[in-house]
């Protein structure tokens, strides 16, 4: 049976602890966990992001965490704790599958950057264009 979005969508939230901004707050504080943000570049002009967050466009993922890639990111280590998020949740989740898949040892879905400001989590707001 082919591959659905759906069907690769419930497998990675099985597989991708989802966490809150409280924990991944914890976690980033007491572990040095990785925020990555997966959003594309126009998702995070409109929207802002996360104070802290590391960018990692969801498109390069698997080169930025590959160390054999001429664009390997050294932050995105196997034994670091990466606590992913997007707009909601479900790229998140593909993306921890993926890190998973390439050896990651703790991968967690923190869901979207609402969640992380709703939370308490601290937030750079976007730019306004006509400034």
């Amino acid at each position: 049976m082919p591959l659905t979005a759906a069907g690769m969508l419930a497998e990675a939230t099985a597989a991708v602890p989802r966490i809150d901004a409280a924990a991944a707050q914890r976690l980033i504080a007491e572990r040095g966990a990785l925020l990555p943000d997966i959003r594309d570049a126009p998702a995070l002009e409109k929207a802002g992001r996360a104070e802290g967050s590391h960018r990692v466009p969801r498109g390069m993922l698997e080169f930025r965490a590959d160390p054999a890639s001429p664009y390997h990111d050294p932050a995105l280590r196997p034994d670091r704790p990466v606590i992913l998020h997007c707009a909601t949740g479900g790229r998140a989740a593909l993306a921890g599958k993926l890190l998973k898949d390439m050896g990651s040892a703790e991968v967690y879905n923190l869901g979207g950057r609402n969640d992380w400001r709703e939370g308490g989590g601290p937030v750079i707001e976007p730019v306004d264009p006509g400034m």
